[in-house]
């Protein structure tokens, strides 16, 4: 029988939240925060079959086997047919996309491609970004760049971005990854925010850049300016040719 809650005893010093994933850094908080896992299995937003996943339109983005630098422009990427991965249309160029599924408090894995000087993001509830951007080689990032928890803005100017506490980029071309547990806005009974989103951990590469980092609202080109108990993942495609693959995501609970 499908059980829709299944508790869980979790001490995080000895159990590693993605420990099933072969070559990557387990995440491990400092103390026992994960109160209950709702579902025991990881949800693909990269299904194989065009892009059942998300929300129409789509526009030009598409599933492909395979997504390269191009050789006659390293500013862009170049395909081959297949599955299992998303690119952002041939122009790399395309509206942001918004996933059928929307989630609360969740673990998230995705692998990501850039090729020279492009940029996206990937938006937590459609609100709250973690930047992807060719920062490869960057001696001291901001909060524009890669793995940064995006700023807010207000008045023409930004505020509140969270840079990353390491540089973890690769080259442009190659394959990246995050692994973040993300803790959704909490609201009381008559729809008041009581507490604030949070970044629990990200990790990029293999190397932890946040840890316990609040969001006090949408970061800049969110898709909502509310907040919301749930929403939609979105993938940013409108700022450069970007690629998407191993995209999943499990829902969790995170205590109080």
């Amino acid at each position: 029988m499908r059980l829709t809650c299944v508790v869980l005893a979790i001490v995080l010093l000895n159990y590693a939240l993605f420990g099933s994933m072969a070559g990557k850094e387990a995440i491990t908080p400092a103390e026992s925060i994960i109160a209950a896992v709702e579902e025991s299995k990881w949800i693909s937003l990269v299904d194989g079959a065009a892009l059942k996943a998300w929300r129409q339109p789509t526009g030009d983005w598409i599933n492909v086997g395979t997504a390269l630098v191009s050789p006659d422009n390293p500013g862009k990427l170049t395909t081959k047919p297949g599955r299992g991965i998303l690119v952002n249309g041939l122009n790399g160029k395309s509206p942001d996309i918004l996933s059928r599924l929307e989630h609360k408090d969740i673990e998230l894995h995705v692998e990501f491609m850039i090729p020279q000087g492009s940029n996206s993001g990937i938006y937590f509830q459609s609100r709250y970004e973690i930047q992807i951007f060719d920062s490869w080689g960057k001696q001291s990032p901001s909060s524009g760049d890669c793995a940064a928890i995006y700023q807010r803005w207000k008045d023409g100017r930004g505020y509140e971005g969270h840079p990353p506490k390491v540089n973890a980029s690769r080259p442009p071309g190659e394959w990246q990854y995050f692994d973040v547990v993300f803790r959704a806005p909490r609201f009381d009974s008559k729809g008041e925010k009581v507490a604030n989103a949070r970044f629990i951990k990200v990790v990029h590469n293999g190397q932890t850049i946040h840890e316990n980092i609040e969001v006090s609202g949408p970061t800049r080109a969110s898709t909502f300016d509310d907040e919301k108990p749930a929403g939609p993942l979105m993938l940013q495609g409108d700022h450069g040719p970007v690629a998407y693959r191993n995209l999943r995501l499990r829902p969790i609970v995170i205590k109080e």
